[in-house]
């Protein structure tokens, strides 16, 4: 897994250590979907992110807006097809937070 990410053994370790034991801190997890994780970013918000990867959910939701395909969507970011899928049901799930978190993203960006 950590060649596929491109990073080194010891990195995938310790981050794969550090998310764990954020998850076990935050307890934000949907139980429903077991292959999505929250994560604080550099901004310091908590989002949701594709487990074991950086990618955000909102990317994959803002990637299906422009009209990718899943398969596309996952052949980009190497990632398997079930988990861009997962992703997907989880933005439609949580749609009204991942909106808002993108709005809110797209004000700062504008100031």
């Amino acid at each position: 897994m950590a060649s596929r990410q491109g990073i080194s053994l010891n990195q995938f370790i310790m981050w794969s250590v550090s998310e764990k034991v954020a998850a076990l801190r935050q307890s934000l997890d949907d139980p429903d979907f077991p292959g999505i994780t929250y994560r604080r970013g550099a901004s310091g918000w908590v989002a949701p992110v594709i487990r074991g990867t950086g990618i955000r959910v909102q990317t994959i939701a803002k990637h299906l807006s422009y009209g990718m395909k899943p398969e596309q969507i996952a052949e980009e970011y190497r990632l398997e097809i079930h988990k861009v899928k997962e992703a997907q049901a989880f933005y439609h799930a949580h749609r009204a937070e991942i909106d808002g978190s993108m709005k809110a993203e797209e004000e700062l960006e504008e100031n």
